[in-house]
């Protein structure tokens, strides 16, 4: 242990972080007065033009409380009857979500073996010996997360290959962007990387996370081809997703996509994982598998540092079997939060030795 004071901001994750202070004055401006329900207000009304001019395309956006349920809504609009969604063993939908989308969907996961996170084209064309027989769930959607459970990111070469393939196998493609604008920021920023890995290269279905990103809570289903919103907004209601009061969720995203917060937030995230990969790289006894591409670092221990270490300032295991941790990066996290955290590793790590 160390007597050094722990940060003030952890390091568990970008989940832990509050709201960004225009996130907030965005929903006390929108509390003044009545408006209407269940998104027949300007401030919903606001958000889809927003969505829209992001993509450049007439693209239909559906709010929703949280990203488990952006996440089922986007497929419940996508998969037809008998068919299953496609995806790695890492994915979110298969790992974190309680088995959400095969029970509200009642559709099967293919999860595919992968070890970096990150879906090939060859494992689709691996599939195509199941369609058409009566015996299998069809392959319908393919869910790739941008960026993945692991701290990656697809090029945008990598998804338009994927979406060709899964096209071709007359399957749609959806993408898991909880970390979307980490993802953005890391590949050069700004709405031209934005639609060429996901308008431009294919996909059909974003979800679009905010809460990692300074919201209160909310994230957005942008159907980037808008024939799959068809049922989405009574499907939305189905999947318990319609905020009665959707105002305070537009608003948010309004505050997040005013002049690029977005990715100025996300930009700040990643590049305190860059600091705290270079402050730690030398540490005696941390291996990294590689530096951040995001905002998130994998660093194995030694394992009777781990718990001293996470008693000073707590994180997540990540692959036990490794005795590798996850440290995240937040919009709000501060140079001198991580150079704190990284003076603690150092200090307890030295005392493990």
């Amino acid at each position: 242990m160390t007597s050094l004071p722990p940060p003030a901001r952890a390091f568990a994750s970008d989940n832990a972080a509050g709201a960004h202070p225009a996130v907030l004055e965005a929903v006390t401006r929108a509390n003044d007065g009545h408006v209407l329900a269940y998104g027949d207000d300007p401030h919903t009304r606001e958000c889809e033009g927003r969505f829209r001019d992001l993509f450049g395309a007439p693209v239909e956006t559906l709010l929703t409380f949280n990203g488990t349920g952006a996440n089922v809504l986007a497929l419940a609009s996508m998969l037809g009857p008998a068919e299953a969604v496609v995806c790695t063993d890492w994915a979110h939908i298969a790992v974190d979500e309680t088995g959400a989308p095969e029970r509200v969907l009642g559709s099967k996961l293919i999860d595919l073996t992968t070890t970096d996170g990150k879906l090939r084209p060859d494992q689709l064309r691996e599939l195509e010996h199941l369609r058409g027989v009566q015996h299998h769930a069809q392959p319908g959607v393919v869910s790739i997360t941008q960026s993945t459970e692991l701290g990656g990111l697809y090029t945008v070469d990598e998804i338009a290959e994927l979406c060709d393939v899964a096209h071709s196998m007359e399957m749609t493609v959806h993408l898991d962007g909880a970390r979307i604008a980490n993802a953005t920021a890391a590949l050069g920023g700004g709405v031209e990387t934005l639609r060429a890995f996901t308008i431009d290269a294919g996909v059909d279905v974003v979800s679009f996370g905010g809460t990692k990103n300074g919201l209160l809570g909310g994230e957005a289903v942008v159907y980037l081809d808008p024939t799959l919103a068809r049922s989405a907004r009574y499907l939305r209601k189905q999947v318990t997703q319609l905020p009665s009061k959707m105002r305070f969720i537009a608003a948010q995203f309004n505050a997040l996509l005013d002049r690029d917060l977005w990715i100025r937030s996300a930009e700040h995230a990643n590049a305190m994982a860059r600091l705290l990969h270079q402050l730690t790289l030398d540490v005696p006894g941390i291996e990294y598998d590689a530096p951040p591409a995001v905002n998130s670092v994998f660093p194995c221990l030694p394992p009777d540092a781990i718990e001293p270490l996470r008693a000073w300032c707590f994180f997540w295991d990540w692959d036990v079997s490794r005795h590798q941790v996850r440290w995240m990066t937040a919009w709000d996290t501060t140079d001198d939060d991580v150079r704190t955290f990284a003076e603690g590793v150092r200090h307890i790590l030295a005392g493990c030795n």
